[in-house]
């Protein structure tokens, strides 16, 4: 199973899963819906892969689902602005990749068995120190169109961590609003 970021530079890597029949779940935006992501199906898209793994078509074509009606995620496709040989990477700034990471975390849909990569062009990866804090995605792998780099594997965020989340972000997530009510915060 495949989870990517809806972003049109990894929309080739969506459509050759789809049309390798893997099925992709892509995240709504924001995580605005209860049932925050959409299911992909292969086997419900023949000939459709290109317009499905679209944002518009993902949203017309796709499944919503819970987060925990979905399977084991074996591969993250995540969106990056600048990345490092080593994995470190910064995405567009709202945090949503992360979140989405910690969620599936969270519910056992992400393990070890996970890999995660990127798709980026060569001027975006950088030598400069990128911050990496207790909620960020680190990289397996980071793929542009000369090379694939393999990164070390490097710690990654164990679930949802709360105290990094602000009472308005919790309340604009349904599922996290959903999952606060059952956690006492420190």
């Amino acid at each position: 199973m495949v989870k990517s970021n809806p972003d049109a530079p990894q929309l080739p890597v969506r459509v050759l899963a789809l049309q390798q029949g893997k099925r992709v779940f892509m995240a709504v935006p924001r995580l605005r819906e209860e049932r925050c992501f959409l299911e992909l199906d292969p086997r419900r898209l023949a000939g459709r892969e290109r317009a499905a793994a679209s944002i518009r078509g993902a949203s017309q074509l796709g499944k919503p689902t819970l987060p925990n009606e979905m399977p084991k995620i074996d591969l993250i496709v995540a969106g990056s602005v600048a990345v490092r040989r080593d994995g470190a990477r910064v995405g567009k700034g709202g945090g949503f990749s992360d979140l989405e990471f910690a969620l599936l975390t969270e519910l056992g849909l992400i393990g070890r068995w996970t890999t995660v990569a990127t798709t980026v062009h060569p001027i975006q990866i950088v030598s400069e120190t990128l911050p990496m804090l207790a909620h960020d995605i680190p990289l397996d792998l980071i793929v542009t169109p000369e090379e694939t780099i393999r990164c070390p594997r490097r710690r990654r965020p164990r679930g949802i961590v709360w105290e990094a989340l602000t009472e308005e972000k919790i309340a604009e997530v349904p599922v996290l609003a959903r999952l606060a009510r059952g956690k006492r915060r420190v």
